[in-house]
């Protein structure tokens, strides 16, 4: 249940920065609607991503092949995302939840069953924010 009310936050403070980057946009030209256009593309994934990879440490005990299988979707999606924009400040936060995850796959190849992914969980809100500047 708690995840689930995290999962709903974190893709309500998506909408809601996706749509205050959306009225920038409308207000000061067509460069802030390209970001916020490339954020629409991201924000769910992301958001999907990040919960599935924070479900899939707490049930690391019972299926640690979870743990993989979510740090290949995001990267999936982090490939995907890289390559629908053009935005400087958007990559830079990709390329950083990048690294993020890869930290987290070094902690797994070390034998940490359970990573801390909080820097996951921060680069994906950093690229949040980045959308709403």
């Amino acid at each position: 249940m708690a995840a689930s009310r995290r999962r709903r936050r974190g893709v309500t403070t998506i909408a809601a920065a996706v749509a205050t980057a959306l009225t920038a946009g409308l207000t000061t030209g067509c460069d802030a609607v390209n970001k916020a256009l490339d954020c629409v593309q991201t924000a769910d994934s992301i958001a999907d991503s990040v919960t599935d990879l924070q479900q899939a440490v707490e049930n690391a005990s019972n299926d640690p092949s979870q743990l993989d299988a979510s740090l290949a979707a995001i990267d999936k999606n982090l490939d995907k995302i890289g390559d629908k924009t053009d935005n400087a400040d958007v990559n830079k936060a990709v390329d950083d939840l990048n690294k993020a995850v890869g930290n987290v796959r070094t902690a797994i190849k070390n034998g940490d069953n359970t990573p801390d992914v909080s820097p996951v969980t921060d680069a994906a809100g950093e690229l949040t924010k980045v959308c709403t500047s």
